[in-house]
């Protein structure tokens, strides 16, 4: 079956891959500023909600529409993608030796339905090293991901335990797409 992704991720593309969906990338304009806002399912739901809806008004809804949104957060705050390597740092300094949360949310629309549900993974780290965060940071890996980290990427030993869903860490949660993805088709 074809879907449409609002997204440019390409963690979510393969994930889609995976699942056996013919994807179709469309990426959303729509410009989300909630990083360093207080956390709440409502603000992340609507982030995801707002996606495909501006995907929906540009391109219709002859095909269902997916998006989603993922965010770290720590503290009660949301830790978006860091806008340099010093925002970087500051990150997974925050989140070292602690616990937090992902939370992704998903948006599938067609054929006038539109359902959103959050997921939430809890990730905990071990004590990081000033030089532990710095050679990661190297890698360039942490510049385009929620939290200043991608939990699969090669050598990443920062998560020392996991609560929930590794894909909805990773950026799309593959239990809550397939339970919304049944009410639309």
């Amino acid at each position: 079956m074809k879907i449409i992704l609002a997204s440019a991720s390409p963690r979510r593309y393969e994930i889609l891959k995976k699942l056996g969906y013919e994807t179709i990338v469309v990426p959303s304009y729509y410009d989300e500023k909630i990083n360093g806002l207080k956390y709440s399912d409502d603000l992340i739901n609507n982030c995801a909600f707002q996606k495909a809806l501006e995907v929906k008004n540009r391109i219709g809804n002859n095909i269902p529409i997916v998006s989603a949104d993922t965010v770290v957060v720590n503290d009660g705050i949301i830790l978006g993608k860091p806008k340099d390597e010093q925002e970087a740092f500051k990150m997974l300094s925050d989140l070292s030796n602690k616990t937090h949360f992902v939370a992704t949310s998903v948006c599938v629309m067609f054929n006038g339905k539109e359902f959103v549900d959050v997921d939430k993974t809890f990730v905990t780290f071990r004590k990081l090293s000033e030089e532990d965060i710095l050679n990661y940071i190297k890698t360039k890996n942490p510049l385009d991901k929620a939290g200043s980290y991608g939990i699969q990427d090669e050598n990443f030993d920062f998560a020392i335990k996991l609560d929930g869903n590794l894909d909805n860490v990773i950026g799309f949660s593959t239990n809550l797409f397939n339970n919304l993805f049944r009410f639309i088709i």
